[in-house]
């Protein structure tokens, strides 16, 4: 049994405005150190970033009203902690605390992430899927529920009628849809609005990507300050996550659908 969402969906919005705000740090170093928070919903969105890199409020409005639309932009940027900082500086080392699994996907879950991409680029607007052993639930906002019907059957579309969705009708907030993001796989923190010096990051894509190569269950766990996890340098843990990211376009793509 699995839940998708798409990436207009108001948590995915507020996902997507925090990978941007993350792409823009790494345009201003390779190695920033970074974590965002947003919330949005009728009209507003609240962003509050934690930097170690100089960020200005007019690209970041930019980015807002890109994803977002027309919403009042109220934005917090704050330095990082100078501890942390200074700590960090000349090396990489794991920047959080973390308890990770990584699970391979079902044919079920790829499936549904499957159906989920192609109503979307037929009706890019806010829409949720739920896929089980013999319930295939569509919900999708803005959409013709007569067409959807004629081209999943056997699926249950749009139970309460036609609906509009989106963040004039709901709220947003990074990190708060984890299950259409990863499937089985489990973490203890969330993938979104952070650099990769965060095991939040790097160690549940590194967990994940495994999982998939040797089709079995994969559990790791680190702490702050690590410099080797599942007997990998941390270093080459977050390259191979960059690497990864690079492949999808950025942070604000990995935000779009999560890990498949």
């Amino acid at each position: 049994m699995i839940e998708k969402v798409n990436p207009m969906h108001p948590d995915k919005i507020a996902d997507r405005i925090a990978g941007a705000i993350v792409d823009l740090a790494y345009k201003e170093n390779k190695n920033p150190k970074i974590a965002v928070e947003v919330l949005i919903g009728h009209s507003v969105c609240h962003v509050i970033i934690e930097t170690t890199e100089k960020l200005y409020q007019e690209p970041i409005e930019k980015i807002i009203h890109r994803i977002a639309g027309d919403v009042k932009a109220d934005i917090l940027i704050v330095p990082q902690d100078v501890y942390l900082t200074n700590n960090q500086k000349n090396k990489v080392r794991c920047g959080d605390n973390g308890i990770f699994k990584g699970m391979p996907l079902t044919d079920e879950q790829k499936e549904l992430s499957k159906i989920a991409r192609e109503i979307y680029n037929k009706y890019p607007y806010d829409g949720k899927y739920i896929l089980d052993e013999t319930r295939l639930i569509i919900c999708q906002s803005n959409a013709k529920t007569s067409e959807l019907r004629e081209t999943y059957p056997y699926a249950e579309v749009n139970p309460l009628g036609d609906w509009t969705g989106g963040t004039d009708v709901d709220t947003g907030a990074t990190n708060r849809k984890l299950g259409s993001d990863m499937a089985d796989s489990v973490t203890g923190g969330g993938l979104h609005g952070k650099d990769l010096s965060k095991a939040d990051v790097s160690v549940n894509i590194y967990a994940f990507l495994k999982a998939q190569e040797m089709g079995e269950e994969v559990k790791l766990c680190c702490a702050i300050g690590d410099r080797e996890v599942d007997g990998k340098s941390y270093e080459d843990i977050v390259r191979l996550a960059k690497e990864y990211i690079d492949s999808i376009g950025g942070f604000e793509k990995f935000a779009e659908w999560g890990l498949f």
